[in-house]
Order: structure tokens, then C-alpha cells, then sequence
């Protein structure tokens, strides 16, 4: 599963330039079965329909939470470009996603934007980690090729 785990981060890369092309900040994620098959893509949303919680993840989240039930989800991995923010780690939590990939690291994140006020400096990790239910999380990874999307945005 390693490879198709890189090979699936990858597409999240894909889609983070997706949505840059169409106007909206540089994140992108899917929802893969436990086979790895693609389910469902998202991206970032925030300009395009001037709304602030338009996150890749939790866009991504509310379409799974319409197509499949918990329990299906729960075998489920969402692969995030970027590390989820706290607002889509709880959006994660909620939908009984068990497993997050992601590329991009909070810090790493950081080295282009800065840390605002605007920013709830909680990990996906922390956030996830107060649960009552146990949610793997996985990243960063290929980090390097992650930065590539954000480079001249910020």
C-alpha cells in the first residue's frame, strides 16, 4: 500500500494546482476505499463561492457524508495536500474517517503564509488525538513536492 499511498498523495497534489488554476488557494483532497480506488476528489473552494469553510477536506467530507455511511468510511483514508486545519480535522472526525494522509506539514505551510491571528495553531495529530476513537494519521509526506504547489502563491 505504500506506493499506491505516494501515488494517491500525488493526485491530492494534482488537485491543490486544480484549484489554484480555478482561482482558489492550493489544496486539494480524495477519498480512496480501502482498496485504494479514488472515491471522491475535492478542492479548495474559499474564492469561487465566497465561502470561508470551502476547505479541500471538508468540501470532500460533506459530499462522502451524502454518498456513504459511517461505518464504510470508517475503512476509508482521506489524502490531503496540505495538513487538515483544526475546522476539517473536526470535519474528519465527525464523518468516521479513520485514516489521514497528507502532504504538506502545518510548519511547512507556515514557511509560506506566516502564522496569523487568523490561525488555530493545533496539528491535525492534536486535534484528532482528543477524539474518543482511534484515527491514524499519516505525514508529512514527500514534503518537498507538497511545497511545489504553494511557491509564488502566498
Amino acid at each position: 500500500m505504500e506506493e499506491n499511498n505516494l501515488k494517491l498523495l500525488q493526485l491530492s497534489f494534482d488537485l491543490a494546482r486544480q484549484a489554484r488554476e480555478h482561482g482558489n488557494h492550493p489544496f486539494g483532497a480524495l477519498l480512496a476505499d480501502p482498496d485504494g480506488k479514488v472515491l471522491l476528489t475535492a478542492e479548495n473552494t474559499v474564492v469561487t463561492e465566497h465561502n470561508i469553510t470551502g476547505h479541500a477536506e471538508t468540501n470532500l467530507v460533506r459530499d462522502a457524508a451524502n454518498l456513504y455511511k459511517a461505518d464504510f468510511l470508517a475503512n476509508c483514508t482521506l489524502y490531503a495536500s496540505t495538513e487538515p486545519c483544526p475546522m476539517c480535522a473536526g470535519a474528519i472526525f465527525w464523518s468516521n474517517i479513520h485514516r489521514v494522509v497528507f502532504g504538506l506539514s502545518q510548519q511547512g505551510l507556515y514557511s509560506f503564509t506566516g502564522e496569523s491571528e487568523d490561525e488555530l495553531l493545533l496539528s491535525c495529530r492534536d486535534v484528532l488525538s482528543r477524539g474518543n476513537k482511534p484515527i491514524e494519521v499519516v505525514g508529512p509526506l514527500l514534503e518537498e513536492e507538497a511545497r511545489e504547489v504553494h511557491v509564488g502563491f502566498w
